[in-house]
């Protein structure tokens, strides 16, 4: 095959390099995409395409094979406008074939290099890494043979209302790696001022100046000391009208013959209101947008802490900053700060009503004022690998020392009674995939303890390698299995013996995990693992191991019948790990999962999906993810979004204020039945997000 590659050449514009080369055929335009000619494109080679609704596009064919053994599919964009768009690019095995899908957002106003390493069609990744502009790019779909792909599409997703209009060069394959974009194009200028916020939006509420900022700041710690919760809640956070009997130090479940609450260490009733990521947050990713910034403040000295991981798992620093911190570090000095930024940050939870402190928050700080917390955990095993995504070699000699490792962070707090519970893991990336863990296994990982595991199981059903290649109905034998890469398309067969070995995947993995922290720590809540909606039956029995079953679920209300679902199939109670409504009238590219038109209509979705969820009887507890808005600039994979109950600058978003503490204040009576929910819902509009 004629081999494919890019030629960098110096273009018009600082240090930009243009993508050159023999791109592929011409391709075929798809629903009401057209070409704007009115302005020449900022990017050399590039062509304006504007496009009014979701799949509008182009469309290419080729020859099968043609994308075999590239390395990149690569672009040069810029999206237009100050709102979100995103786009898929699709690769299908002839017209009616598997399909894969790789999708990605960008930044407005700053171009970038779309490039997609062709071996994501492994399906072994879900989320690629963000560079500069180019947001949250993702694999999803089916996997595919590069051999029998002979067509690709990009369409237009997501967008806010109104057309989208973007710029880009002709797609190219390149057998080479294709270099990150040094650089950006930025046709309005610098994106981001110095206090952090955007300079392509304006907006009522937006900080004028540092002096603003500051005196906001001073005022918010003066009134600290003063914010409470209502008198009716425990010192907990809990529920004195009702006693659930005799407290037990620590949060329990209770299930009162009507409906399930958590129980406070005094043995009160107990719903969980929670906020998740009370930190120092808004941090945004500059690396390869520097040129996009107003102001970054020097590394080293007295802006230092403003610097954060790439992920905040990573001991790298750097690469993101948080504006949030900076404008603390301005008002109260590098010393004070984040003492300040605590005090004024838990003041906001109790004038909010919100009882606990969710999800990837700085809980040390909720532990030392006894405010109750939550703490996420993640499983990173040092001895077993991984074996599909982020699903480990569970059979492996060294998988329980791994869990017996990652429990003993709960050491730390087996005894605090603020301590409500933990959760496992948040949404696992195979359980975003079309494929079992026990296929995608077969498919990435050459061999493995799982995969001699798995050879057994085949064993105690399959007499010899004949009777697994009749009943799999294909070429099979229990050596491949056991070994090798797997190549072939699985049959329903097959898939039904791997749906089957996945649940005893699953079912040892969080068994083993659930036994470890429980000896670790044998009084606090295993509250689960952060499930995006309801798990598949074959999923299932693992999840038997846990307190209470928490599931992210981004929806105008948590579904009455969703949380019948989980309580049939698993007997325990359900809490919402993360929910949120956002808007695009205050300075941010995208809405956020949920949707509504202004702030007002934010408090209204707030109250709605709040007290229908105290309403419900298998709840227990939502938590809003999350406490700040996200950076204009995105945070680490990109994202962007109006989420906050407080802006950049600390600024409070005052109707979503109200609406919360209202719903926090009503939310016993609701639970009870004395008091029917808010149902005054707002309208709610198309998703704009990543």
């Amino acid at each position: 095959m004629k081999r494919r590659e890019f030629i960098f050449a110096a273009a018009a514009g600082p240090a930009l390099k243009a993508l050159q080369g023999s791109p592929l055929p011409d391709a075929t335009v798809l629903g009401g995409l057209r070409t704007d000619k009115s302005t020449p494109a900022p990017i050399p080679g590039a062509t304006w395409y504007i496009g009014n609704a979701e799949n509008d596009g182009l469309a290419w064919t080729f020859p099968a094979g043609t994308l075999a053994g590239a390395r990149h599919i690569a672009s040069d964009m810029l999206l237009d406008g100050t709102t979100l768009a995103n786009f898929t690019l699709e690769l299908q095995e002839g017209e009616n074939g598997r399909k894969f899908r790789f999708s990605f957002g960008a930044l407005n106003q700053a171009s970038f290099r779309f490039r997609m390493p062709l071996d994501a069609t492994d399906q072994n990744r879900w989320r690629l890494d963000r560079e500069g502009a180019y947001l949250k790019p993702r694999a999803g779909g089916d996997r595919v043979d590069l051999e029998k792909v002979d067509r690709m599409r990009l369409l237009l997703g997501r967008k806010a209302a109104g057309p989208a209009r973007w710029c880009m060069t002709p797609l190219y394959v390149s057998d080479v790696e294709v270099e990150k974009l040094p650089k950006p194009v930025l046709p309005k200028g610098k994106l981001i001022d110095e206090l952090g916020q955007s300079t392509l939006h304006s907006w009522k509420g937006r900080t004028r100046d540092l002096a603003e900022l500051k005196a906001r700041l001073q005022s918010q710690l003066a009134a600290a000391p003063k914010q409470a919760w209502p008198e009716n809640f425990s010192r907990w956070g809990g529920w004195k009208a009702k006693k659930l009997g005799q407290g037990t130090g620590f949060f329990r479940t209770h299930n009162d013959g009507r409906r399930w609450w958590l129980a406070d260490p005094d043995g009160y009733a107990y719903w969980s209101a929670g906020c998740d990521c009370i930190r120092v947050d808004c941090d945004g990713r500059f690396d390869g947008l520097e040129s996009a910034l107003t102001w970054l403040p020097e590394r080293e000295g007295e802006f230092a802490a403003a610097y954060l991981p790439f992920n905040r798992t990573s001991a790298s620093r750097g690469s993101s900053i948080s504006y949030l911190a900076a404008n603390f570090i301005r008002a109260f000095g590098a010393q004070e700060w984040r003492d300040k930024w605590a005090e004024i940050a838990l003041a906001e939870l109790r004038r909010l009503r919100f009882n606990t402190v969710g999800s990837w928050s700085e809980w040390e700080f909720a532990a030392k004022q006894k405010f109750p917390y939550t703490r996420p955990m993640n499983f990173s095993p040092s001895r077993s690998k991984l074996v599909y995504r982020d699903f480990p070699d569970v059979y492996h000699a060294g998988f329980e020392p791994d869990a017996t490792d990652y429990a003993s962070q709960l050491k730390s707090t087996a005894n605090d009674p603020a301590f409500i519970g933990y959760f496992l893991m948040n949404e696992p990336t195979w359980g975003f995939s079309t494929e079992l863990p026990a296929a995608g296994m077969l498919y990435n990982t050459e061999t493995c303890a799982s995969r001699e595991e798995l050879t057994n199981f085949l064993k105690q059903k399959y007499s010899d390698n004949a009777a697994l290649a009749s009943g799999w109905k294909m070429p099979a034998t229990f050596e491949r299995v056991a070994k090798g890469k797997w190549r072939e398309v699985l049959t329903p067969e097959a898939i039904s013996d791997l749906r089957a070995f996945s649940t005893r995947m699953v079912e040892r993995y969080f068994r083993v995990l659930s036994a470890a922290c429980r000896k670790a720590d044998p009084n606090h809540l295993n509250l689960g693992m952060r499930w995006a909606g309801v798990p598949p039956e074959w999923a299932v029995e693992g999840m038997k191991s846990f307190d209470v079953f928490s599931l992210n679920c981004y929806m105008q209300k948590l579904p009455l019948e969703r949380a019948t679902k989980i309580h049939e199939m698993l007997k325990m109670p359900v809490m919402v790990g993360e929910w949120h409504f956002g808007a695009l009238d205050v300075g941010l590219p995208a809405s956020g999962i949920g949707h509504v038109k202004t702030q007002e209509d934010r408090g209204k979705a707030y109250r709605v999906y709040l007290e229908d969820a105290a309403a419900d009887p298998y709840c227990v507890g939502a938590h809003w993810f999350t406490l700040y808005d996200q950076s204009a600039l995105g945070r680490f994979d990109g994202e962007n979004y109006n989420i906050g109950f407080l802006d950049i600058c600390n600024r409070p978003y005052p109707e979503i204020s109200a609406a919360a503490a209202s719903a926090h204040e009503l939310m016993y009576e609701i639970a009870a039945g004395k008091v029917e929910p808010y149902a005054d819902a707002p309208e709610y509009l198309p998703l704009v997000f990543l």
